[in-house]
């Protein structure tokens, strides 16, 4: 099948967006089919599959608000997308922003049946124009993604139920849809080798290790886990590890330094991060806005026990078995107790990490992906059928 995707941003592998692009891309790839990818990425001009087209210019305070978030934005080039989609038998949009824009409209032109994931929440848009907290923006936000792109297609990706809901809620309207979650990577299920979660202990000082996992940004709020750790009476026994890498590093560098916190910041590649999870003893995860939550899944998958904000837009507070689990949005005082409680009550800690391993409820990238593939060819069909 010739299945042509859309990427009005793709760029490196270090968010969940990409991770669900190229994860879907390899496997399509996998299964034989023909994958044209549409982007802007200029390091991937040559290779094959791959169609590049230019990058946005929204003059120098929107680029260089942009670049602060290092988001890229492609530029709709009509001539290169009608190569791109004339001869696709489906094509599926990532983003709802102008190259998926352009690429509608050239698919009504020619007949080709249209899918899109629903990889982008309202704030992820409104948190760089200051207007996070406003449920009007978010509202008309989802209503102008709906009017562009969700309208005109045959069937739309949810990751989750809470963002179908959320959507169609503030839209009024069903869509065709399926829910499929981006799935968690079959490697983190296996355990990492105990000498490695050894020499990672070692190597924290045997100190009571937290992970937080995404990126740094805004709608992920790690700043309230930097405050609560300074907080805490363990403040000293405890290595925090921001795993990611974003716009707001160097605030957070400040503040680690400022409050005197044990802190490591960095990416780390998907392998490495398993070991890092199984080696730490507590992850956190303070993201004000989330569609699904892979990074709090993966955590949880190799046996950790987690503390979520418990924001209505988040789909990850859905994850928490109890309450020890849920920490106040915004309020690093609540984390800092729900912390201290783990600390103070091992064996408590202990009962819960056995108990998520147990009911954890995850689905794994192949099947994920799968049904993926099977929403393009139910896709695809609907085009042979109406002819």
């Amino acid at each position: 099948m010739n299945i042509t995707i859309i990427c009005d941003v793709l760029g490196e592998p270090n968010n969940g967006t990409s991770v669900a692009a190229y994860n879907l891309i390899d496997h399509l790839r996998s299964q034989g089919h023909n994958v044209t990818v549409v982007c802007c990425d200029a390091d991937k001009k040559g290779s094959s599959g791959y169609y590049i087209v230019p990058t946005m210019n929204l003059g120098p305070i929107i680029n260089a608000a942009l670049a602060r978030n290092e988001v890229v934005p492609a530029k709709a080039d009509r001539t290169i997308l009608e190569k791109a989609i004339k001869g696709a038998d489906v094509v599926h949009l990532l983003m709802p922003f102008p190259l998926s824009w352009k690429a509608v409209k050239i698919c009504e032109k020619y007949g080709v049946p249209m899918t899109a994931s629903f990889h982008v929440q309202a704030e992820n848009f409104t948190c760089h124009i200051g207007m996070m907290k406003s449920a009007l923006a978010t509202k008309e936000v989802y209503r102008y993604f709906y009017r562009k792109v969700y309208s005109h297609c045959a069937i739309t990706h949810y990751p989750t139920e809470f963002i179908k809901e959320d959507f169609e809620g503030n839209i009024r309207k069903h869509v065709p849809s399926m829910v499929i979650s981006n799935g968690v990577c079959e490697s983190f299920f296996e355990p990492a080798p105990a000498d490695t979660v050894s020499r990672l202990k070692e190597q924290n000082k045997d100190k009571f290790t937290i992970v937080v996992v995404g990126r740094f940004s805004s709608e992920k709020a790690q700043q309230v886990l930097i405050k609560a750790v300074a907080k805490s009476k363990y403040k000293d026994r405890i290595h925090l590890i921001l795993a990611g890498e974003g716009p707001k590093g160097r605030k957070y560098r400040k503040m680690v330094k400022k409050y005197g916190v044990d802190c490591e910041m960095r990416f780390f590649e998907h392998e490495e991060l398993k070991d890092v999870l199984n080696a730490a003893d507590l992850y956190v995860h303070t993201a004000y806005v989330e569609l699904e939550s892979i990074a709090c899944l993966e955590a949880i998958v190799t046996g950790l026990v987690p503390i979520i904000c418990n924001s209505k837009r988040s789909a990850a507070r859905f994850f928490a078995q109890d309450d020890r689990c849920l920490y106040r949005k915004w309020d690093p005082e609540d984390l800092k107790n729900k912390i201290e409680y783990f600390m103070d009550n091992p064996e408590e800690l202990d009962k819960c990490r056995k108990k998520y391993r147990k009911q954890a409820n995850v689905s794994r990238l192949g099947e994920c992906m799968n049904k993926m593939e099977d929403m393009l060819i139910e896709a695809a069909h609907m085009r042979r059928k109406e002819a």
